[in-house]
């Protein structure tokens, strides 16, 4: 009896061991996916605003171009409160992912009548009001600030003399100054790719040159309207003839102090189109952080040598489409957090569109929902704050200098494996870190396209290779010098 209660007592023991053991080790586990960052550091800092936007800079190196990139506020003249200017870039963001969503199921009404390898510096567009990003480059003799967009084949700019047009900080294009400018015929093969680069048919205009023109809607009530041109570019100093643009003469929305838009799309009038047997249809990218003082670069052609990416560069490759696509598709087949893989039904779904034009990431409800749920259990003991706007996990940081953050990686197809940078993952909607939220929002519905936003792309170096159909991710520290 009194030996059945010892081993008893023992099995117990061992059990309690063992089980003690084993929490150890998750606990271990969950260290190692964790890291105690300030909050001081992950703070934004508040804007100062210039008068004007200084021209980007370019370098060559090793054949490449590169063209440096800021975020598009670094321009802004508009001084606004803390408040209105971060809430406003959520409002804006949701416009366009909407606009998309629509675009992808073809909802977008249709007609209507009326090998050198180069490289680019890369902003943030902070100061211009948007969190895009702004790139110079110079069209005829002018230089020309404009957002880089990766959701859009037409690069087009403003033109004099303008019926309508937005504030901006460049000299607005007057194609009337230029012996290089031509007008495109609408009876010309690039009128007729318009539908399929903007959703809308070029029409003849009512000059005697029968020019063609186009107009493009936005999802926030932005449009631009114009006639196609032709004209010198300069990509940093690599020399576009008769590059194919949009002069807008009718312009109206939310594109900051920005000259117009780069189209970064897959067909038709893209840049990447048109510049194909220069740079083989391969550029990629650095996004730098939303700081005025911080810039990434934009960088043309297969050279890789030029990249400073600190992991080796993982492929994962593009979703083709029945039909010609301007967007870039990838299978995301999974999230995790913390080192916990995330389980969820919306993974089944196929395709994510990556976007440098939207800003925060959509995901489907039930991939939303698990990874709120997960991320809640390992980023807990701090106080909740409201939701805001389309965020709605989020938290009182005010009284830590401090936070414990659990990793957060993106599964692609192809084993690759994105490790998300810690700057990707808050937002904060308060400047005293009152209010921070993950920076992460959810689709209406299951039948939606996930996008990936550049918040969760910055700190990476991004390679879009449209020969092969694939695209790269390698980790970067984002800096033009």
């Amino acid at each position: 009896m009194a030996e059945a209660k010892t081993l008893l007592i023992s099995m117990l023991l061992s059990l309690l061991l063992l089980l003690l053991l084993t929490i150890s080790i998750e606990e271990v586990q969950c260290l190692q996916h964790k890291a105690v960052y300030s909050v001081k550091k992950l703070q934004w800092r508040k804007l100062s605003h210039t008068l004007k936007c200084h021209p980007q800079k370019s370098r060559r190196d090793k054949g490449s171009l590169t063209l440096e990139m800021k975020h598009c506020d670094y321009c802004s003249e508009k001084t606004q409160t803390w408040d209105k200017v971060i809430r406003n870039r959520l409002i804006s963001d949701n416009s366009r992912v909407h606009y998309l969503q629509a675009k992808i199921k073809k909802q977008v009404p249709g007609k209507m009548v009326y090998s050198t390898k180069d490289e680019i510096p890369l902003y943030s567009g902070v100061k211009l009001l948007t969190l895009n990003y702004i790139i110079t480059l110079q069209l005829g003799k002018r230089n020309m600030t404009v957002l880089v967009d990766t959701g859009s084949d037409l690069t087009w700019v403003q033109c004099d003399p303008c019926k309508l047009c937005y504030s901006q900080q460049d000299p607005i294009l007057n194609p009337g100054l230029s012996r290089s400018y031509k007008s495109v015929a609408c009876n010309s093969s690039s009128c007729q790719s318009l539908e399929g680069a903007t959703g809308f048919a070029g029409v003849c205009g009512a000059d005697q040159k029968n020019s063609c023109n186009y107009v493009v809607n936005y999802g926030d009530g932005s449009y631009t309207r114009g006639e196609l041109g032709r004209e010198r570019l300069y990509v940093g100093k690599t020399y576009v003839k008769d590059f194919v643009f949009g002069c807008g003469r009718n312009n109206k929305g939310l594109f900051g102090g920005a000259s117009g838009i780069l189209g970064l799309g897959r067909i038709n009038l893209s840049l990447i189109s048109q510049t194909y047997k220069k740079f083989d249809g391969v550029f990629s990218y650095c996004l730098p952080s939303t700081e005025v003082d911080s810039s990434g670069s934009l960088t043309f052609g297969r050279d890789a040598s030029v990249y400073k990416n600190s992991t080796p560069i993982s492929y994962t490759k593009m979703i083709s489409n029945p039909e010609p696509s301007t967007f870039y598709f990838l299978n995301l087949t999974g999230f995790s957090i913390g080192g916990v893989a995330i389980q969820a039904p919306g993974f089944a779904t196929g395709r994510t569109l990556i976007d440098s034009g939207t800003v925060i990431s959509r995901l489907v409800p039930s991939v939303y929902n698990a990874l709120k749920t997960e991320f809640l259990k390992q980023f807990s003991g701090y106080p909740t704050a409201p939701s805001y706007s389309i965020l709605d996990t989020c938290f009182n940081l005010s009284a830590y200098e401090n936070v414990n953050i659990p990793t957060l990686n993106m599964h692609f197809e192809d084993t690759v494996k994105v490790n998300v940078d810690v700057l990707g993952m808050f937002y904060f909607a308060k400047d005293d870190a009152s209010q921070v939220c993950l920076a992460l929002a959810s689709l209406s519905s299951e039948d939606e396209v996930g996008i990936i936003g550049n918040f969760q792309q910055r700190n990476l170096r991004i390679v879009y290779d449209t020969k092969k159909s694939n695209v790269g991710f390698a980790e970067e520290a984002c800096s033009y010098t």
